[in-house]
């Protein structure tokens, strides 16, 4: 039933056909209105030495996803269909969006669809932090991360800042999670 190792999470247009098309091969449209992408894309990631990861870009929910809202349904079953969650939220403020109502809002969509889905593993991703303009947009979003006690990063995909770290620590947990399995 798994379609892949990483879920990317979060609303249209938060960058995650932008990190999957920079971590990996695959080549999704991108471009910059909501619902671009319309089914999962898949990328593997190559971390070298025979290892890799498969990377599910998934959909953009909306609030109301979990009662189907915007395909809502169809989208969040192939969250289902993953191990750990990469949840990327856009600190800029040209989404004219604030990013700890973007957290809390996904957040409560997975819960809703799936108690199950809300406890697997997710690291929080601020993303388009090149286009950064309010510090404090950042500041308050990694605050609520580390209230969950939720890991954090913050990358941009466009400029390739913080990827190598996130690939990395994604790379480390599906290796814990992995070990965790055959315990």
């Amino acid at each position: 039933k798994l379609i892949a190792d990483v879920g990317l999470v979060g609303f249209p247009n938060a960058g995650k056909s932008t990190l999957i098309s920079v971590i990996s091969a695959a080549k999704p449209k991108i471009a910059d209105y909501p619902f671009t992408t319309l089914e999962p894309n898949l990328g593997v990631v190559d971390m070298g030495d025979f290892r890799t990861f498969v990377v599910a870009d998934i959909p953009g929910l909306i609030e109301g996803a979990s009662d189907g809202l915007g395909l809502g349904h169809q989208f969040l079953r192939h969250v289902e269909r993953t191990k750990l969650i990469l949840h990327l939220i856009d600190v800029s403020s040209l989404s004219g969006r604030d990013p700890v109502s973007d957290y809390e809002i996904i957040n409560l969509e997975l819960k809703k669809y799936d108690p199950n889905l809300a406890a697997r593993p997710q690291i929080v991703v601020a993303t388009k932090i090149d286009a950064l303009d309010e510090p404090e947009r950042l500041e308050s979003l990694k605050k609520r991360a580390k209230k969950d006690k939720a890991q954090f990063f913050a990358i941009s995909a466009v400029a390739n800042q913080g990827v190598k770290d996130l690939v990395d620590a994604v790379s480390r947990d599906l290796t814990e999670l992995a070990n965790s399995e055959k315990e």
